[in-house]
């Protein structure tokens, strides 16, 4: 049975130590990105409420000019 030498434990190591900076700087920017998706979500989230309560204000706005329409004529 042939030992392994050193050169190839040496690279070994240096492969091992690439791949995990390599994983690691990967795990990172999926990190960053998730952030930045959880802003993107919150800022959705916050638009929807915004224009519901904007249709919400129309219909109200709609109501009035209807009941001062109604005044006007008697």
């Amino acid at each position: 049975m042939n030992e392994l030498s050193s050169e190839f434990w040496i690279q070994m190591v240096i492969y091992g130590a690439t791949f995990g900076t390599v994983f690691g700087a990967f795990k990172n920017r999926l990190k960053e990105l998730e952030k930045k998706m959880d802003k993107h979500n919150n800022i959705v989230e916050r638009l929807t409420i915004c224009e519901q309560s904007t249709k919400s204000a129309h219909h109200r706005i709609d109501e009035h000019k209807d009941d001062d329409a109604n005044l006007n004529r008697r």
